[in-house]
């Protein structure tokens, strides 16, 4: 039994999402623990296996994610017209090949820099591409009401991954070697894949058939409107307040009515549209920008996540440095605090039922800018251990709570027709910024110490909430009936 039929579910009991949701949270699952487990696994082996220097290491972490973002830009008009499940299965065993070419040059002793550096770039734009077009499937998959229940449970998935994944790890290539990590990464991919293809027919064609609707009512308003005109979207935003870790559902229109006619001829309008030209490539992003209520949610978001991982640098470096800590206590710092992350999942679904949505997703967003700045105060010894697994505790609660909302308002606003191009947009931004704060952190931290780098940092989160001012001020910014009338203002621009 698939759809609304299986997604029965006393009041008092678990909402069941149903068979098609089941499959896609295993398969997001199983590549979420092989991702944890086979994490900083590169640059182990480039030290290990390899022996480079700090300049090539560098480049390893950040040179291939950033080129991977850009391969990714030029994709994600491609895959907004296409069926996004085998896009999904292709984009997993693309990456499960590309991984499983490291342990197969490491047993042939040709393993080298250069190969790392391709695999960190086809890994990153596949990851990218994934994303993006696994938003736009789950969108079409649940029903709007879901949105919240599906984010909450990806959250908790991915932090529990979080917790336990580098120290079983670590373990793992301590004992069985290098590659053991990198190999189990790209066996998860495969068994994604298998989870996906046992998606039911019946839940690719009601995707198909609502993004064919959406598709060819946009290519008939751009016909109308001439070439090059921003058409509105058909059923407009359906948006409330909300984030997340995955996407989520609800865009106007019954997902569940389309036939393989409409798909035929969404495919042909799709095909017209994609001929459009370059200007699709920037679609993404000229459509957060021009939104009134994803845009601060954007800017916001690409922020606070670049500040956040901007310092872990000089973080490592002070407390494996002057701090004198040792790798597991180093570890185990950021491991148990993602227990937060379970608890702020939970809270995600029962908060917004008393406060309302909007309220607790501003709620969150301005308390996880609030801790880094302790970090400053950290101490040798137990008392300064105690003070960083406190601050991220709190820091990854409240994030807990802010992403499956956040996630949920961006799916719920961005227009069905454009939704790959937003998500791809958003994750091609957040990783670029997080590379460039990165790399000026780290030479801020050689220039003016550690302490001086997360006190930037933590000063700088301290301001992002300013960014959520027009979302505080418009009450009405995140509730549905909000969105259609945003939409009809672009359309009449």
């Amino acid at each position: 039994m698939t759809g609304r039929a299986a997604r029965g579910g006393g009041r008092g009991g678990r909402r069941g999402l149903g068979r098609d949701f089941g499959w896609l949270w295993g398969a997001y699952s199983v590549s979420a623990v092989g991702t944890w487990l086979a994490f900083d696994s590169f640059p182990l082996i480039a030290v290990l296996v390899l022996d480079v220097g700090p300049a090539q290491l560098a480049a390893l972490a950040a040179v291939g994610p950033a080129v991977g973002a850009l391969a990714a830009v030029p994709l994600a008009p491609w895959v907004e017209f296409r069926r996004k499940r085998p896009v999904m299965i292709a984009a997993d065993l693309v990456r499960c090949a590309a991984l499983l070419s490291v342990p197969a040059a490491y047993a042939l002793g040709v393993l080298g820099l250069g190969q790392l550096l391709l695999v960190t770039v086809v890994v990153a734009a596949a990851d990218i591409t994934f994303t993006a077009a696994s938003g736009a499937f789950l969108k079409a998959l649940l029903p709007r009401e879901d949105l919240l229940a599906a984010g909450a449970r990806f959250e908790a998935t991915a932090w529990t991954s979080t917790m336990l994944g580098p120290p079983l790890g670590g373990f793992a290539m301590g004992v069985l070697g290098p590659v053991t990590t990198v190999t189990a990464n790209a066996v998860s991919y495969l068994l994604s894949a298998l989870g996906l293809r046992a998606i039911g027919g019946g839940a690719e064609r009601a995707v198909a058939g609502g993004a064919a609707r959406a598709v060819g009512g946009g290519a008939e308003r751009a016909m109308v409107r001439g070439a090059g005109g921003e058409a509105a979207t058909a059923g407009g935003h359906g948006g409330r307040e909300g984030e997340g870790q995955a996407g989520h559902a609800g865009s106007g229109y019954e997902v569940g009515a389309g036939s393989g006619h409409e798909g035929r001829r969404g495919d042909r309008a799709a095909g017209r549209r994609e001929r459009i030209g370059g200007g699709e490539l920037l679609e993404g992003w000229r459509c957060l920008l021009s939104h009134p209520v994803l845009r601060p949610l954007f800017l916001n978001g690409v922020l606070v996540n670049g500040l956040i991982m901007a310092a872990s640098p000089p973080l490592a470096l002070l407390m494996l440095g002057p701090l004198g800590f040792s790798p597991w206590q180093y570890g185990l710092a950021f491991a148990l605090p993602c227990a937060g992350g379970l608890l702020g999942s939970r809270l995600a679904r029962r908060l917004p039922e008393r406060y309302g949505r909007r309220r607790v997703l501003l709620a969150a967003g301005t308390l996880r800018a609030c801790w880094s700045l302790g970090l400053v105060l950290v101490r040798p010894g137990a008392s300064g251990l105690a003070l960083v697994m406190s601050v991220q505790f709190a820091l990854i609660t409240c994030m807990g709570v802010y992403n499956p909302l956040l996630a949920t308002a961006r799916l719920e606003l961005a227009p069905t027709d454009r939704t790959t191009r937003v998500l791809a947009a958003w994750s091609v931004s957040s990783k670029a910024a997080i590379a460039a704060l990165t790399a000026l952190w780290g030479l801020l931290a050689g220039l003016t110490g550690p302490r001086a780098a997360l006190a930037l940092s933590g000063a700088l989160l301290l301001a992002t909430p300013l960014l959520l001012a027009p979302v505080r001020r418009d009450p009405s910014a995140l509730l549905p009936t909000a969105a259609p009338a945003a939409e009809a203002v672009r359309a009449s621009e």
